[in-house]
């Protein structure tokens, strides 16, 4: 962070930076995020010209908030004269494609040697930023990228193309084709997914910093706490549904546990729930909102624009997976809360409904909106723009309304102070908001700069037909241990890279053996690596939601990062369900759809039963062994397997409940 992060903060040279700093980075934050509303709704700017601004900017913010050190280091006159070059950097990266873009196109693929020159400062600056913003694994990644593309008989470093197997070599490139490919071409840094990050991706963003500074947050949690808290572990329950809600908006998994689980992690404590599983429950609920639609983080658009499917037909698809994701967690949650003996809140300690929709109803009407031109067919990036001027309006009306007409009510005259004071809060709040936004998108866009430079690699080399090569022989033609290759290569990923990043990656590396090999359809083929790279949050050892969630219930890390990954099995069954079953994607005759929706949500059950031991009472073990075939059977091609499977769950619930109805029978009497 800033300098204000730095501890402690003593007079001399770093206490005078300390303000300056302060209001640079509010006044660059709020330049982007004005930039970017212009650029969404006002006046559409050239491909280049856009993601060349978005991203001088966000490398100004990334140099201004993140020191070279680390935030807890304080910035010398060292450290500053190299931020200084770097942020020079930033400036001639954008800047030189934006003055000289014409001549750049007009001379294409016979570059100067300025050219030349200001590729390498912005290649450079860019791997930078990213260590500051996002971590050195993804800067170590880019950099080995083009450590690649240099190693060969013809590249840079010739001597390097001996240490590669024989799958993996190629001719080699020197730096004038890398460079021109990287930061001249359409494929590197300002690819696909530095231009999702400048578009898409900011103004949703930015559309949740303005949810957050107005308090739609506290209102979705108490929406879901008034829904479920006199339920049986009702705050994990409430947990679960508000974490559906935020994640999506927020974007960032690590995010929504910080925010949601600071209200539900220390009430499902207090209810019985131990503190490793208070916080596993948040941190697999809140990776589920990374796939829950409209927004499902940044992926939604991702997967469009690769894909090059309408983004509502993204979301429609989405759907059911994430109500059986979001299912599973919910049914682990009410299992404990039964194992346990646990009861529901009081109704003095819950907000009601009917409280909470007064105070709160009008944080819908964004939602409503964004929906409702989504649905219209519009460009996401006007639809963010749209919800943004929506919420402002809403929060511009509603506190109208209660300045003019309640307040005087309540003793509260309208003056010209107060009214004054009011309107200078509301600037306060807005530029607030502008600056979370810019703040926010700064690691996603970062990510998808250096991600840029992997695919411009990857697509020079030839690396993702290598990748596919090497996957079928692995997997010897089977698909199943493809996928499981693909998720292994998932989990090793998102140890350095953020979830957006990592599926940019693996998309670009696995995506052309699932599809041409193994012939997965392309949108279940997007979709499963989507939900893949989300296992890093839940998967030890580097589960970083719920080492998060760990931090708030105060318990260990990696006890919290084995409930979580218990937690979020669906984040591994269901992207295996979409591919054997892939009707309930690509569409089919609606009996089959719902045969195929009955039996997933009932393996899912059955498998949260097997692995807890319990549902209405005590598992026997032989029940729960019985279990696993069947469960298996669900994912088999084959109509008579399915049936077979689902007739033994069934048997195996209805035995489970009928022996909880007798012990209730012998109980009472």
């Amino acid at each position: 962070m800033t300098d204000s992060g730095t501890s402690p903060i003593i007079p001399g040279s770093q206490a005078n930076h300390a303000r300056p700093v302060l209001w640079a980075i509010t006044l660059v934050a709020v330049g982007l995020s004005l930039f970017q509303l212009y650029s969404a709704g006002i006046q559409p700017l050239g491909l280049f010209y856009q993601r060349s601004i978005h991203l001088m900017l966000i490398m100004t913010l990334a140099f201004l908030m993140f020191p070279l050190l680390g935030p807890k280091r304080r910035r010398g006159l060292i450290s500053w004269s190299i931020d200084a070059v770097f942020l020079a950097g930033a400036l001639i990266t954008g800047g030189y494609l934006v003055l000289f873009l014409d001549e750049i196109i007009s001379r294409a693929g016979f570059w100067s040697q300025t050219d030349i020159m200001v590729g390498c400062i912005a290649t450079l600056t860019v791997l930078e930023a990213s260590r500051r913003a996002v971590g050195l694994g993804m800067t170590i990644i880019g950099a080995l990228a083009i450590l690649y593309a240099f190693s060969g008989p013809r590249g840079e470093l010739p001597w390097l193309g001996q240490f590669l197997p024989g799958i993996l070599e190629h001719r080699g490139y020197n730096i004038d084709r890398v460079v021109g490919q990287l930061y001249l071409g359409q494929e590197g840094i300002f690819g696909l997914p530095l231009g999702v990050a400048a578009t898409y991706i900011f103004i949703f963003v930015l559309f949740g910093a303005f949810l957050e500074v107005t308090g739609a947050g506290k209102f979705f949690i108490d929406m879901a706490y008034a829904a479920t808290g006199r339920q049986r572990g009702g705050p994990a329950k409430a947990a679960v549904i508000a974490s559906a809600g935020m994640g999506s908006i927020s974007g960032s998994a690590i995010a929504n546990v910080v925010t949601t689980g600071a209200f539900t992690i220390p009430l499902m404590k207090r209810l019985g729930y131990k503190p490793h599983q208070a916080g596993g429950i948040e941190a697999a609920a809140s990776t589920g909102g990374q796939i829950m639609p409209p927004l499902m983080g940044a992926g939604a658009f991702l997967i469009a624009e690769y894909t090059r499917m309408p983004y509502l037909e993204v979301v429609k698809v989405s759907i059911l997976p994430a109500i059986m994701y979001f299912s599973t967690v919910y049914l682990f949650v009410h299992i404990i809360a039964l194992k346990q003996g646990m009861q529901g809140m009081a109704r003095s300690e819950l907000p009601q409904m009917r409280e909470v929709m007064r105070a709160g109803w009008h944080f819908l009407l964004p939602l409503a909106v964004l929906v409702w031109l989504l649905v219209m067919n519009m460009s996401p990036m006007r639809v963010g723009f749209y919800a943004v001027l929506t919420m402002l309006a809403v929060a511009v009306l509603r506190f109208a309304v209660w300045f003019l007409f309640v307040a005087p009510g309540q003793g509260e005259p309208v003056t010209a102070d107060r009214l004054q004071l009011a309107v200078r809060n509301g600037l306060c709040k807005l530029f607030e908001a502008l600056e979370l936004g810019a703040r926010n998108a700064v690691a996603v866009s970062m990510a998808c700069a250096v991600a840029g430079i992997i695919v411009g690699v990857v697509g020079l080399t030839g690396l993702g037909l290598k990748f596919s090569a090497m996957m079928m022989a692995f997997s010897g033609g089977n698909l199943l241990l493809a996928l499981v290759m693909v998720l292994l290569a998932s989990l090793v990923l998102g140890m350095g890279l953020p979830v957006t990043a990592s599926y940019i990656v693996l998309i670009v590396l696995v995506g052309p053996a699932l599809t041409a090999e193994f012939g997965v359809p392309l949108l279940i083929a997007h979709l499963v690596v989507f939900w893949y790279s989300q296992d890093s949050n839940v998967t030890p050892p580097i589960a970083l939601a719920g080492f998060a969630g760990a931090a708030i219930a105060g318990a260990k890390p990696m006890e919290t990062g084995f409930q979580a990954w218990k937690f979020a099995k669906g984040l591994y069954l269901i992207p295996l369900f979409m591919v054997y079953n892939p009707e309930i994607i690509i569409g089919g005759p609606v009996p089959l759809l719902v045969w195929t929706g009955f039996t997933g949500l009932l393996a899912l059950g059955a498998f949260a039963a097997a692995l807890e031991g319990y549902l209405f009472t005590r598992m026997a073990w032989p029940m729960r062994l019985l279990l696993l075939p069947a469960i298996v059977g669900v994912f088999y091609p084959s109509l008579m397997v399915e049936i077979a499977g689902a007739a033994v769950m069934v048997l195996v619930i209805v035995g489970n409940w009928w022996a909880s109805r007798r012990e209730v029978a012998t109980y009472g009497g």
